[in-house]
């Protein structure tokens, strides 16, 4: 049996300031079929700003999207953070075999599309962010 093909991924680093901020810009993001998973990770950040040194506590989101939604993501993630410089790193990578199809369920097949309903229920066996 030859070797799924890789499925094509696109990832994107932001921090939000405080968990609440960072579930609603998942959530938004979610709902909008941009990402297919966010996942929350609390982190300290320093960093220079406007010529100071600062340290925050802030909430890093990893989100995982395919790359024809990554244009669309970008605008919608300027449009719903609240920070005036959000953070945008992006890269490509893959996935192979049913996580890989997993992460493109859940966004839309069209362009304009509705993403589709849920395929399941919480807890019924969908893979961890």
């Amino acid at each position: 049996m030859a070797d799924p093909a890789p499925i094509p991924v696109s990832l994107v680093l932001t921090t939000e300031a405080d968990r609440e901020r960072a579930e609603g810009l998942a959530l938004a993001l979610l709902e909008r079929g941009l990402v297919a998973c966010a996942s929350l990770h609390p982190v300290v950040s320093l960093y220079r700003w406007q010529g100071q040194l600062e340290r925050s506590e802030e909430v890093q989101l990893l989100l995982k999207t395919n790359p024809g939604n990554l244009e669309a993501l970008r605008r919608s993630l300027g449009e719903l953070h609240s920070y005036d410089t959000p953070e945008w790193i992006h890269w490509q990578a893959s996935s192979d075999g049913p996580y890989g199809r997993w992460l493109l369920e859940p966004l839309p097949l069209s362009p304009g599309g509705e993403p589709p309903a849920p395929a399941g229920t919480p807890g019924d066996g969908d893979p961890a962010g």
